[in-house]
């Protein structure tokens, strides 16, 4: 009995003790949350009560050399509803489904989610958004914020890019700009009651966006008008896969235009253009493969063996090497071996004995054979290199694709001779172009782009856009002969097609076969510059897969001399300036 009455006395003991320890844990924690956590837990006490929405930042408009607006805002709306505030569900439900153009199935399983808020739809026109902010239907928000618009619709497509329902670039100047452009977003705080909903009384906190700033550039919309109607009657005549054209100012980089023909709509990227053909039956992931390929602006993403138009380069290394002269003699039988190969002229018959200057005017291959073997695979490699013909333009565009050359440790004397007249590797447009305006420039490197300044909203200068450039890659000399050569390659050689009575252009010809080989398919292109003796804009036209005739001096060079003749004048660049 006794030993029961202890372990009685035991059990209350321990008992209470455990329940002295809980109430001390109980009092510590209280104390703990009270007062170590008070702060944190009336964030969150705040938190459950306000409700945030975004005001979305005006993003930074975008103009042309001109001034004209290019890409700018449209004002939208966005419809949501706050299902705590919302006192008539199934009219809420019957007008945003009539107005909205939407199931009622749609809105309904939004409408009866329970959630702070539910967004119905977004990018909603302004005077739909009004409409329904007139229906006054408790729990039903209309906000107002901005949508991407391009007035010109299509042009320079590839070039500006567009945004998403985010608007947030996605390809282009969209991309390259984002951090510019975008601004900073606002938000809207309103007090809530415990059920959720607002509270009438408490007013609401407003932080004002920010507007992003405008991006103003050195592409001229009627300069790219002209180019891309010139590239679009190509395609057409030429039942061409694509026409790509740049026109630059050789001096600084600055790109006046670039088509990449066809283009596509920015104001409805998300919808094929006819030219992919039927989309009928097509997988989400081959549908987002189309749109890929239908965004690719192949000026810079894609590269190609440029074939004579990089004769230019050669005849420049040689010049500057001193390696060749003007009036140094070849004789061209129609073919040059080179080891085991018989490498063939476009002339089956040959052209005979010929000077250098002669040579190129006629495109040669087995002159710049000779010549390409006269400088040595590291030599010549060493000029690839200086003038950065192995790098990218560091074009103010996403994507850019790199040069792709033979290894000099892996070189023959078949890859040089290849090479030699442009075939066995690849590059860019931009990039050929470039290199080129180098060469006719004085001898100095350019940077090419787009971007010229970025001014805040209220149109003050923020920030004067600059890219490297002047680095001295060939001598005035080098680059006098080479313009004087390319001018004779117009007026009397090749290229005769892009001459302008009363104007002297330069320019170089190409006709390149694709990979793989005797397929039919060329690229057809022509590089041309004006004046000849002291440029101020220099283009390059390429036509991919075009059908029929096919030569680069019969198909491009016209195409060139066409643009030429609309954008001289309009350039202020008068007939005969260079010999006044």
């Amino acid at each position: 009995m006794h030993l029961v009455k202890t372990h009685h006395r035991t059990g209350i003991l321990i008992l209470s003790i455990l329940i002295m320890t809980a109430a001390v844990g109980l009092i510590g924690r209280l104390a703990w949350l009270m007062i170590v956590q008070s702060d944190h837990y009336n964030e969150l006490a705040e938190e459950l009560h306000t409700r945030e929405r975004r005001i979305k930042a005006a993003r930074g408009s975008i103009y042309d050399a001109k001034g004209t607006v290019i890409a700018t805002n449209r004002t939208v709306c966005t419809i949501s509803v706050i299902y705590n505030q919302v006192k008539d569900p199934e009219l809420v439900i019957r007008t945003l489904s009539q107005e909205l153009e939407l199931s009622e199935e749609e809105v309904r399983k939004k409408v009866e989610k329970y959630s702070a808020r539910e967004i119905i739809k977004t990018n909603v026109d302004k005077e739909i958004g009004d409409k329904i902010r007139e229906y006054d239907m408790a729990g039903v928000k209309v906000d107002e914020d901005y949508k991407r618009y391009y007035p010109f619709d299509s042009l320079a497509s590839k070039v500006l890019g567009f945004t998403g329902n985010d608007n947030q670039g996605i390809i282009g100047l969209e991309v390259s700009y984002e951090d510019q452009l975008k601004g900073v977003d606002g938000r809207i705080l309103t007090l809530t009651d415990a059920a959720g909903a607002e509270v009438d009384s408490a007013a609401e906190d407003r932080i004002e966006p920010i507007a992003g700033n405008d991006l103003y550039l050195s592409l001229d919309v009627n300069i790219q008008m002209y180019a891309e109607q010139a590239a679009y009657k190509t395609l057409e005549q030429k039942q061409a896969k694509q026409v790509s054209v740049i026109i630059m100012n050789p001096k600084n980089g600055e790109i006046m235009a670039m088509v990449n023909v066809p283009e596509f709509n920015l104001n409805d990227p998300f919808t094929l253009s006819e030219s992919v053909g039927s989309t009928e039956n097509l997988s989400a992931e081959q549908k987002q493969d189309l749109l890929n390929q239908m965004w690719r602006n192949p000026i810079i993403n894609d590269t190609y063996e440029p074939g004579s138009t990089f004769k230019t380069i050669t005849a420049a290394a040689a010049l500057e090497e001193g390696v060749v002269s003007l009036n140094d003699t070849f004789s061209c039988p129609g073919y040059y071996i080179v080891e085991d190969r018989k490498i063939r002229c476009h002339k089956v018959g040959g052209h005979g004995s010929e000077t250098f200057l002669q040579g190129t005017m006629n495109s040669c291959n087995p002159v710049f054979i000779q010549v390409g073997q006269r400088l040595g695979i590291q030599t010549f490699y060493n000029y690839f290199k200086k003038l950065k013909i192995l790098e990218k333009t560091g074009v103010d565009l996403p994507g850019e694709a790199a040069t792709i050359m033979h290894n000099p440790d892996n070189m023959g004397e078949v890859e040089l001779a290849t090479i030699s007249f442009g075939q066995s590797f690849q590059l860019t447009p931009l990039r050929l172009l470039t290199t080129i305006s180098s060469i006719i420039n004085g001898g100095t490197t350019i940077t090419p782009h787009f971007g010229v300044e970025i001014r805040s909203a209220d149109g003050t200068q923020v920030q004067k856009l600059s890219f490297p450039s002047g680095e001295r890659v060939l001598s005035e000399k080098t680059s006098e002969t080479m313009r004087y050569v390319l001018e004779k390659v117009v007026s009397e050689g090749g290229g005769i097609k892009g001459a302008i009575e009363g104007y002297s252009i330069g320019g170089k010809t190409a006709t390149s076969e694709k990979l793989p080989r005797r397929t039919g398919k060329y690229i057809s292109s022509f590089v041309g510059f004006a004046p000849a003796q002291d440029p101020e804009v220099i283009a390059i036209l390429t036509i991919d897969e075009p059908v029929g005739v096919y030569y680069g001096g019969t198909i491009a060079a016209p195409v060139v001399k066409e643009i030429f003749d609309n954008i001289l004048p309009y350039l202020g660049i008068d007939k005969n300036t260079e010999n006044e």
